[in-house]
Protein backbone atom coordinates (compact mmCIF):
# COMPACT_ATOMS: atom_id res chain seq x y z
CA UNK A 1 0.00 0.00 0.00
CA UNK A 2 2.60 2.30 0.99
CA UNK A 3 4.75 1.34 -2.38
CA UNK A 4 1.71 2.37 -4.62
CA UNK A 5 1.42 4.96 -2.56
CA UNK A 6 4.29 6.58 -3.42
CA UNK A 7 4.30 5.69 -6.89
CA UNK A 8 1.53 7.97 -7.38
CA UNK A 9 2.62 10.88 -5.88
CA UNK A 10 5.62 10.53 -7.90
CA UNK A 11 3.80 10.17 -10.89
CA UNK A 12 1.68 12.81 -9.37
CA UNK A 13 4.63 15.26 -8.84
CA UNK A 14 6.60 14.46 -12.29
CA UNK A 15 3.50 15.52 -14.63
CA UNK A 16 3.09 18.39 -12.30
CA UNK A 17 6.39 19.74 -12.82
CA UNK A 18 6.12 19.08 -16.83
CA UNK A 19 2.64 20.63 -16.82
CA UNK A 20 4.04 23.68 -14.94
CA UNK A 21 7.27 24.15 -17.35
CA UNK A 22 4.56 23.75 -20.30
CA UNK A 23 2.33 26.62 -18.53
CA UNK A 24 6.18 28.91 -18.07
CA UNK A 25 6.79 27.63 -21.88
CA UNK A 26 3.72 29.05 -23.37
CA UNK A 27 3.94 32.35 -21.26
CA UNK A 28 7.58 32.92 -21.42
CA UNK A 29 7.03 37.00 -21.40
CA UNK A 30 4.45 36.53 -18.92
CA UNK A 31 6.51 34.26 -16.62
CA UNK A 32 9.76 36.53 -16.97
CA UNK A 33 7.92 39.75 -15.70
CA UNK A 34 6.06 37.45 -12.61
CA UNK A 35 9.79 36.82 -11.54
CA UNK A 36 11.20 39.83 -11.84
CA UNK A 37 10.83 40.91 -8.34
CA UNK A 38 12.42 37.50 -7.25
CA UNK A 39 15.34 38.19 -9.24
CA UNK A 40 15.58 41.77 -7.85
CA UNK A 41 15.61 40.27 -4.69
CA UNK A 42 17.72 37.55 -4.97
CA UNK A 43 20.50 40.01 -6.92
CA UNK A 44 20.23 42.04 -3.60
CA UNK A 45 20.93 39.15 -1.09
CA UNK A 46 23.21 38.12 -2.98
CA UNK A 47 25.06 41.36 -3.62
CA UNK A 48 24.55 41.90 0.04
CA UNK A 49 26.47 38.78 1.11
CA UNK A 50 29.18 38.84 -1.17
CA UNK A 51 29.88 42.62 -0.10
CA UNK A 52 29.93 41.39 3.14
CA UNK A 53 32.09 38.28 2.77
CA UNK A 54 34.26 40.47 0.89
CA UNK A 55 34.56 43.22 3.81
CA UNK A 56 35.49 39.90 5.61
CA UNK A 57 38.34 38.68 3.80
CA UNK A 58 39.80 42.43 3.28
CA UNK A 59 39.23 42.83 6.55
CA UNK A 60 41.36 39.20 7.64
CA UNK A 61 44.04 40.05 5.28
CA UNK A 62 44.71 43.64 6.49
CA UNK A 63 45.05 42.39 10.30
CA UNK A 64 47.03 39.60 9.23
CA UNK A 65 49.43 42.55 7.82
CA UNK A 66 49.60 44.13 11.27
CA UNK A 67 50.16 40.63 12.93
CA UNK A 68 47.87 38.63 14.81
CA UNK A 69 50.72 38.14 17.73
CA UNK A 70 51.95 41.67 18.17
CA UNK A 71 50.61 44.60 20.05
CA UNK A 72 51.09 47.83 19.80
CA UNK A 73 51.83 50.46 22.54
CA UNK A 74 50.97 54.21 21.30
CA UNK A 75 49.99 57.88 22.77
CA UNK A 76 46.59 57.62 20.96
CA UNK A 77 43.88 54.83 20.46
CA UNK A 78 42.60 53.31 17.61
CA UNK A 79 39.03 52.84 18.81
CA UNK A 80 38.59 56.30 19.40
CA UNK A 81 40.12 57.52 15.96
CA UNK A 82 39.83 61.15 15.28
CA UNK A 83 39.48 62.13 18.87
CA UNK A 84 43.17 63.80 18.55
CA UNK A 85 41.93 66.24 21.53
CA UNK A 86 41.90 63.19 23.92
CA UNK A 87 45.19 62.70 23.41
CA UNK A 88 47.04 65.69 22.72
CA UNK A 89 48.22 66.53 25.86
CA UNK A 90 49.80 63.30 26.80
CA UNK A 91 53.99 63.03 27.27
CA UNK A 92 54.81 61.51 23.52
CA UNK A 93 56.64 58.36 23.70
CA UNK A 94 60.41 57.28 24.01
CA UNK A 95 62.15 54.58 21.75
CA UNK A 96 63.94 53.59 25.11
CA UNK A 97 60.87 52.36 26.36
CA UNK A 98 62.28 49.25 24.03
CA UNK A 99 65.14 48.63 25.53
CA UNK A 100 63.66 48.94 29.01
CA UNK A 101 60.50 46.53 28.00
CA UNK A 102 63.03 44.33 26.86
CA UNK A 103 65.21 44.08 30.20
CA UNK A 104 61.51 43.66 32.22
CA UNK A 105 60.64 40.59 29.70
CA UNK A 106 63.80 38.97 29.96
CA UNK A 107 63.78 39.20 33.74
CA UNK A 108 60.55 37.25 33.64
CA UNK A 109 60.59 33.76 32.03
CA UNK A 110 57.06 33.60 32.65
CA UNK A 111 56.44 36.62 30.86
CA UNK A 112 53.65 36.64 27.85
CA UNK A 113 55.54 38.86 25.78
CA UNK A 114 58.60 38.06 23.35
CA UNK A 115 60.64 41.46 22.30
CA UNK A 116 59.52 45.17 22.13
CA UNK A 117 60.48 47.25 18.91
CA UNK A 118 60.86 51.10 18.58
CA UNK A 119 59.59 52.26 15.40
CA UNK A 120 58.96 56.13 14.15
CA UNK A 121 57.39 56.87 10.81
CA UNK A 122 56.36 60.09 9.01
CA UNK A 123 54.19 60.85 6.03
CA UNK A 124 56.29 63.89 5.21
CA UNK A 125 58.52 61.60 2.99
CA UNK A 126 59.78 62.12 -0.72
CA UNK A 127 62.20 59.71 -2.80
CA UNK A 128 63.76 60.68 -5.58
CA UNK A 129 66.34 58.75 -8.15
CA UNK A 130 68.06 60.96 -10.63
CA UNK A 131 64.82 62.73 -12.41
CA UNK A 132 61.60 60.60 -10.67
CA UNK A 133 60.44 61.25 -7.70
CA UNK A 134 57.72 59.74 -5.05
CA UNK A 135 55.54 62.33 -2.79
CA UNK A 136 54.09 60.84 0.20
CA UNK A 137 56.03 58.05 0.57
CA UNK A 138 55.83 56.29 4.31
CA UNK A 139 58.87 56.49 5.84
CA UNK A 140 59.86 54.24 8.92
CA UNK A 141 62.38 53.72 11.68
CA UNK A 142 62.94 51.31 13.71
CA UNK A 143 65.82 47.93 14.75
CA UNK A 144 66.99 45.17 13.05
CA UNK A 145 64.27 43.28 15.21
CA UNK A 146 61.61 44.89 13.03
CA UNK A 147 60.76 41.49 10.83
CA UNK A 148 60.30 39.69 13.87
CA UNK A 149 57.52 41.66 14.80
CA UNK A 150 56.35 42.54 10.80
CA UNK A 151 54.62 40.19 8.42
CA UNK A 152 56.10 40.67 5.45
CA UNK A 153 58.70 39.10 3.30
CA UNK A 154 61.69 40.12 1.17
CA UNK A 155 61.74 39.34 -2.35
CA UNK A 156 65.69 40.47 -3.47
CA UNK A 157 68.35 41.55 -0.39
CA UNK A 158 68.68 41.23 2.96
CA UNK A 159 67.31 43.37 6.12
CA UNK A 160 69.77 45.57 8.21
CA UNK A 161 71.85 44.16 10.49
CA UNK A 162 72.65 45.07 14.26
CA UNK A 163 75.81 46.78 13.42
CA UNK A 164 74.01 48.55 10.92
CA UNK A 165 71.02 49.61 13.00
CA UNK A 166 73.62 50.63 15.92
CA UNK A 167 75.82 52.56 13.46
CA UNK A 168 72.86 54.45 12.25
CA UNK A 169 73.87 53.42 8.67
CA UNK A 170 72.51 55.05 5.83
CA UNK A 171 70.81 52.24 3.70
CA UNK A 172 66.77 51.19 3.46
CA UNK A 173 64.45 48.60 2.14
CA UNK A 174 61.91 50.07 0.36
CA UNK A 175 58.48 48.24 -0.70
CA UNK A 176 57.21 47.04 -3.60
CA UNK A 177 55.46 50.49 -4.84
CA UNK A 178 58.89 52.20 -4.21
CA UNK A 179 60.41 49.92 -6.49
CA UNK A 180 58.35 49.81 -9.42
CA UNK A 181 57.97 53.94 -8.96
CA UNK A 182 61.71 54.95 -9.15
CA UNK A 183 63.30 51.57 -11.10
CA UNK A 184 60.50 50.68 -13.80
CA UNK A 185 63.63 49.37 -16.05
CA UNK A 186 66.33 48.40 -14.05
CA UNK A 187 66.94 46.46 -10.69
CA UNK A 188 66.95 48.63 -7.43
CA UNK A 189 68.45 46.54 -5.05
CA UNK A 190 72.36 48.58 -4.64
CA UNK A 191 71.26 51.63 -6.20
CA UNK A 192 71.45 54.43 -3.85
CA UNK A 193 68.40 57.12 -3.57
CA UNK A 194 67.81 60.36 -1.99
CA UNK A 195 65.55 61.05 0.81
CA UNK A 196 65.55 64.92 1.65
CA UNK A 197 68.81 65.51 0.63
CA UNK A 198 70.34 62.31 2.42
CA UNK A 199 71.41 59.22 -0.03
CA UNK A 200 70.37 56.03 1.33
CA UNK A 201 71.67 52.47 -0.33
CA UNK A 202 68.91 49.90 -1.02
CA UNK A 203 69.38 46.78 0.28
CA UNK A 204 66.52 44.55 0.43
CA UNK A 205 62.97 45.23 -1.29
CA UNK A 206 59.92 43.79 0.18
CA UNK A 207 57.59 41.69 -1.52
CA UNK A 208 54.07 43.01 -2.25
CA UNK A 209 51.72 42.99 0.35
CA UNK A 210 48.54 45.31 -0.68
CA UNK A 211 46.57 47.99 1.35
CA UNK A 212 45.58 47.77 4.78
CA UNK A 213 41.43 48.23 5.20
CA UNK A 214 41.86 49.50 1.17
CA UNK A 215 43.82 52.91 2.37
CA UNK A 216 47.43 52.33 3.71
CA UNK A 217 49.92 50.36 0.92
CA UNK A 218 52.21 48.83 2.86
CA UNK A 219 54.64 49.02 -0.36
CA UNK A 220 54.71 52.39 -0.40
CA UNK A 221 56.76 52.64 2.49
CA UNK A 222 60.86 52.99 3.40
CA UNK A 223 62.32 51.15 6.25
CA UNK A 224 65.60 52.26 7.68
CA UNK A 225 67.70 51.94 10.78
CA UNK A 226 66.11 54.24 13.96
CA UNK A 227 69.11 56.39 14.03
CA UNK A 228 69.43 57.28 10.19
CA UNK A 229 65.79 58.04 10.79
CA UNK A 230 65.96 60.55 13.52
CA UNK A 231 69.34 61.84 11.12
CA UNK A 232 66.68 63.13 8.34
CA UNK A 233 63.20 63.66 10.26
CA UNK A 234 64.63 64.64 13.86
CA UNK A 235 63.03 63.00 17.13
CA UNK A 236 59.72 64.65 17.39
CA UNK A 237 58.30 61.80 14.89
CA UNK A 238 55.43 59.41 15.78
CA UNK A 239 56.69 56.77 17.85
CA UNK A 240 54.93 53.48 18.39
CA UNK A 241 56.66 50.25 20.13
CA UNK A 242 55.64 46.76 18.54
CA UNK A 243 55.44 44.45 21.18
CA UNK A 244 55.02 40.58 19.68
CA UNK A 245 53.45 38.02 22.41
CA UNK A 246 54.41 34.33 22.86
CA UNK A 247 51.22 32.94 22.55
CA UNK A 248 48.07 34.41 20.26
CA UNK A 249 45.67 33.23 22.61
CA UNK A 250 46.46 34.93 26.09
CA UNK A 251 46.62 38.25 23.71
CA UNK A 252 44.13 39.75 26.52
CA UNK A 253 46.99 38.66 29.84
CA UNK A 254 49.76 39.73 27.34
CA UNK A 255 48.11 43.33 27.21
CA UNK A 256 47.45 43.20 31.42
CA UNK A 257 51.39 42.40 31.50
CA UNK A 258 52.07 45.11 29.02
CA UNK A 259 50.21 47.57 30.84
CA UNK A 260 51.98 46.78 34.08
CA UNK A 261 55.18 47.45 32.35
CA UNK A 262 54.37 50.55 30.67
CA UNK A 263 52.71 52.41 33.94
CA UNK A 264 56.16 51.26 35.52
CA UNK A 265 58.37 52.77 32.83
CA UNK A 266 56.17 56.12 32.98
CA UNK A 267 56.01 55.96 36.88
CA UNK A 268 52.24 56.64 36.67
CA UNK A 269 51.30 56.16 40.20
CA UNK A 270 48.56 53.54 41.17
CA UNK A 271 44.60 54.86 40.80
CA UNK A 272 45.84 57.34 38.04
CA UNK A 273 44.81 56.70 34.25
CA UNK A 274 47.08 55.63 31.90
CA UNK A 275 49.02 58.56 29.52
CA UNK A 276 49.55 55.77 26.93
CA UNK A 277 47.24 53.42 24.94
CA UNK A 278 47.40 49.57 23.74
CA UNK A 279 46.40 49.19 20.44
CA UNK A 280 45.41 45.92 19.17
CA UNK A 281 43.40 44.49 16.15
CA UNK A 282 40.15 44.17 18.14
CA UNK A 283 39.87 47.79 18.16
CA UNK A 284 39.39 47.93 13.97
CA UNK A 285 37.12 44.83 14.23
CA UNK A 286 34.75 47.00 16.71
CA UNK A 287 34.54 50.15 14.40
CA UNK A 288 33.84 47.54 10.90
CA UNK A 289 31.05 45.49 12.99
CA UNK A 290 29.00 48.98 12.42
CA UNK A 291 29.34 48.89 8.55
CA UNK A 292 28.61 45.09 7.89
CA UNK A 293 25.50 45.42 10.32
CA UNK A 294 24.24 48.68 7.91
CA UNK A 295 24.87 46.97 4.97
CA UNK A 296 22.97 43.57 6.08
CA UNK A 297 20.12 45.84 7.47
CA UNK A 298 19.70 47.93 4.10
CA UNK A 299 20.15 44.55 2.19
CA UNK A 300 17.65 42.71 3.95
CA UNK A 301 15.35 45.61 3.71
CA UNK A 302 15.81 45.94 -0.08
CA UNK A 303 15.30 42.23 -0.32
CA UNK A 304 12.27 42.32 1.54
CA UNK A 305 10.80 44.65 -0.58
CA UNK A 306 11.51 43.39 -3.42
CA UNK A 307 10.67 39.41 -2.31
CA UNK A 308 7.10 40.72 -0.87
CA UNK A 309 6.56 42.64 -4.71
CA UNK A 310 7.71 39.62 -6.47
CA UNK A 311 5.29 37.67 -4.29
CA UNK A 312 2.57 39.77 -5.01
CA UNK A 313 2.89 39.61 -8.37
CA UNK A 314 3.29 35.54 -8.60
CA UNK A 315 0.50 35.49 -6.32
CA UNK A 316 -1.89 37.60 -9.04
CA UNK A 317 -0.64 35.62 -11.85
CA UNK A 318 -1.47 32.28 -10.46
CA UNK A 319 -4.94 33.42 -9.53
CA UNK A 320 -5.00 34.89 -12.91
CA UNK A 321 -4.36 31.43 -14.07
CA UNK A 322 -6.65 29.64 -12.14
CA UNK A 323 -9.28 31.48 -13.55
CA UNK A 324 -8.08 30.99 -17.30
CA UNK A 325 -7.58 27.11 -16.58
CA UNK A 326 -11.27 26.68 -14.29
CA UNK A 327 -12.54 24.44 -16.86
CA UNK A 328 -9.60 22.27 -17.28
CA UNK A 329 -9.39 22.26 -13.32
CA UNK A 330 -13.37 20.89 -13.24
CA UNK A 331 -12.27 18.47 -15.77
CA UNK A 332 -9.48 16.90 -14.38
CA UNK A 333 -11.67 16.81 -11.28
CA UNK A 334 -14.55 15.01 -13.43
CA UNK A 335 -12.01 12.44 -14.38
CA UNK A 336 -10.95 11.63 -11.22
CA UNK A 337 -8.10 14.65 -9.97
CA UNK A 338 -8.18 14.61 -6.44
CA UNK A 339 -7.42 18.43 -4.41
CA UNK A 340 -3.59 17.41 -3.47
CA UNK A 341 -3.39 16.89 -7.04
CA UNK A 342 -4.66 20.27 -8.34
CA UNK A 343 -2.72 22.13 -5.39
CA UNK A 344 0.43 20.54 -6.11
CA UNK A 345 0.75 20.96 -9.94
CA UNK A 346 -0.64 25.30 -9.21
CA UNK A 347 2.15 25.02 -6.43
CA UNK A 348 4.92 23.26 -8.26
CA UNK A 349 3.78 26.14 -11.05
CA UNK A 350 4.67 29.10 -8.34
CA UNK A 351 7.52 27.29 -7.08
CA UNK A 352 9.40 26.94 -10.39
CA UNK A 353 8.70 30.34 -11.58
CA UNK A 354 10.47 31.58 -8.33
CA UNK A 355 13.43 29.35 -8.93
CA UNK A 356 14.07 30.33 -12.54
CA UNK A 357 13.80 33.69 -10.99
CA UNK A 358 16.23 32.90 -8.40
CA UNK A 359 18.85 31.31 -10.49
CA UNK A 360 18.33 34.21 -13.17
CA UNK A 361 19.13 36.85 -10.47
CA UNK A 362 22.50 34.59 -9.15
CA UNK A 363 23.87 34.60 -13.01
CA UNK A 364 23.35 38.52 -12.52
CA UNK A 365 25.44 38.41 -9.45
CA UNK A 366 28.28 36.16 -10.13
CA UNK A 367 28.70 37.86 -13.62
CA UNK A 368 28.44 41.76 -11.62
CA UNK A 369 31.14 39.87 -8.77
CA UNK A 370 33.90 38.47 -11.56
CA UNK A 371 33.32 42.20 -13.67
CA UNK A 372 34.19 44.03 -10.27
CA UNK A 373 37.14 41.66 -9.98
CA UNK A 374 38.92 42.41 -13.13
CA UNK A 375 37.64 46.44 -13.14
CA UNK A 376 38.60 46.48 -9.46
CA UNK A 377 40.93 44.18 -8.04
CA UNK A 378 41.42 46.01 -4.76
CA UNK A 379 37.93 46.35 -4.27
CA UNK A 380 36.48 43.16 -1.41
CA UNK A 381 34.06 41.04 -2.82
CA UNK A 382 33.73 37.43 -2.51
CA UNK A 383 30.89 35.06 -3.96
CA UNK A 384 30.33 32.37 -1.53
CA UNK A 385 28.86 29.29 -2.77
CA UNK A 386 26.46 29.57 0.73
CA UNK A 387 24.86 32.19 -1.14
CA UNK A 388 23.81 29.77 -3.90
CA UNK A 389 22.01 27.59 -1.47
CA UNK A 390 20.49 30.43 0.38
CA UNK A 391 19.41 31.84 -2.52
CA UNK A 392 17.72 29.13 -3.68
CA UNK A 393 16.36 28.38 -0.50
CA UNK A 394 14.50 31.83 -0.69
CA UNK A 395 13.33 31.29 -4.19
CA UNK A 396 11.18 28.47 -2.92
CA UNK A 397 10.56 29.40 0.30
CA UNK A 398 8.84 32.77 -1.68
CA UNK A 399 7.29 30.45 -4.48
CA UNK A 400 5.65 28.02 -1.59
CA UNK A 401 4.05 31.39 -0.01
CA UNK A 402 3.07 33.09 -3.06
CA UNK A 403 1.39 30.06 -4.70
CA UNK A 404 -0.10 28.51 -1.70
CA UNK A 405 -3.33 30.59 -1.49
CA UNK A 406 -4.15 30.02 -5.65
CA UNK A 407 -3.59 26.94 -5.27
CA UNK A 408 -5.61 26.16 -2.37
CA UNK A 409 -8.47 27.84 -4.01
CA UNK A 410 -8.06 26.07 -7.65
CA UNK A 411 -8.46 22.48 -5.32
CA UNK A 412 -11.70 23.15 -3.99
CA UNK A 413 -13.37 24.46 -7.36
CA UNK A 414 -16.68 22.10 -7.60
CA UNK A 415 -15.84 20.44 -11.01
CA UNK A 416 -19.65 21.02 -11.95
CA UNK A 417 -18.98 24.59 -11.63
CA UNK A 418 -15.81 24.67 -13.45
CA UNK A 419 -17.38 22.88 -16.25
CA UNK A 420 -19.73 25.38 -16.75
CA UNK A 421 -17.26 28.86 -16.37
CA UNK A 422 -16.95 30.91 -19.06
Amino acid sequence: MMKQTFRQFRYETTESFKMAFFQIKANKIRSFLTALGVIIGIVAITMMGTAINGIDRGFDKSLAMLGYDVIYVQKSSWSTMGQWWRYRNRPDLKTEYADQLNRIIADNPRSELSIAVPQMSTYQASAKYRERNLEQVFSLGTTNNYLQTASGNLSAGRFFTPGESASSAMVCVIGDDIAVGLFPDEPALGKSIQIKNHNFRIIGIFRKQGKFLGLFSFDNQIIMPLGAFERVYGKNMFITMRVKIKHQEHIEEAKEELLGMMRRIRRIPPGREEDFSINEQKAFKSQLDPIKNGIAIAGIFITGMSLFVGAIGIMNITFVSVKERTKEIGLRKALGARRQTILLQFLIESVMICLIGGVIGLAITLITTFAIEIIVPDFPVQFSPDLVFASLAVSVITGIISGLAPAVTASKLDPADSLRYE
